[in-house]
């Protein structure tokens, strides 16, 4: 799946046809949704979850399956704008959408306006499966894109020690909701250019303009490696659905007996170059 492979599209009926096929795809590969599934999709009023949301609703139209597809929004107190143009642009759309307002977080906001990132999401997080089972909903779709799988990866791999990223799927502490991210091989390339289709209005969060130093780093490594390498992110996700583990590090997954499947002559110019 070439997630950037196309840079200009002729028309909204193409970017339409291009994250509808990406978005069928995940959900398909690592069987995201089944069929009597209610879907709650986080709106968060910014380019990727409103991407999200109409790509899911119009797979619904035409799946194999039965699912149905709701939408809220959690008010924390951070957005840099209103959020009822985007509330009135979603219900004249005719989409079953709720908007929550959380109290802990308000009050967290009045106690430690300081708080860092893990705080704000961990009362995000709780106020997500309280509205979810207030929904019915057993599935939340989340906006994460093609980039936020590629920062994590190495983010993790060069700060944390660890060879890990996000998961497509994953479940709840307590198994109540399955937690899926349908745009894993949308870039937001894609999602910016879509975004600016649907004629809704993007409210900004304040949370996003506190980028990292490291995440601001990795996406000026991005941004310069692409020029030269536009299929980048492509690569390294391929690289996260194909591990050698005979080539890492970790002993639970190294069998000495086993062949070398590399011959030696390839690793004969690594070998004598130093």
């Amino acid at each position: 799946m070439r997630i950037g492979a196309v840079k200009n599209y002729n028309g909204t009926l193409d970017l339409e046809r291009t994250i509808g096929r990406k978005v069928a795809e995940a959900v398909t590969r690592f069987k995201m949704i089944r069929d009597g599934d209610r879907v709650a999709v986080g709106v968060s009023g910014g380019k990727d979850s409103l991407t999200l949301l109409d790509a899911l609703l119009a797979l619904q139209k035409r799946a194999p399956i039965d699912f149905s597809v709701c939408a809220f929004t959690i008010e924390q107190g951070k957005f840099l704008a209103p959020f009822a143009p985007t509330g009135e642009w979603l219900q004249s759309r005719g989409i079953e959408w709720t908007y929550f307002k959380d109290g802990p977080s308000f009050r967290l906001l009045d106690e430690q306006p300081d708080h860092g990132c893990d705080v704000c999401s961990r009362f995000r997080r709780r106020a997500v499966y309280q509205v979810g089972k207030e929904l019915g909903a057993n599935v939340i779709a989340l906006g994460h894109t093609a980039d936020d799988f590629c920062e994590a990866f190495l983010r993790n791999c060069m700060f944390t020690g660890q060879l890990s990223a996000l998961p497509p799927v994953t479940y709840s502490k307590n198994k109540d909701f399955r937690l899926i991210r349908p745009l894993v091989f949308v870039d937001e390339k894609l999602t910016t250019q879509y975004a600016g289709t649907l004629a809704a209005p993007v409210i900004p969060c304040g949370c996003s303009q506190k980028t990292g130093t490291v995440r601001r780093s990795l996406r000026d490594i991005f941004l310069e490696l692409e020029q030269d390498h536009p299929y980048l992110k492509e690569t390294l996700l391929g690289a996260m659905g194909n591990i050698k583990h005979q080539r890492l590090l970790d002993p639970r997954y190294l069998d000495p007996d086993a062949p070398d499947e590399t011959p030696v002559e390839t690793l004969l110019p690594v070998l004598t170059s130093s």
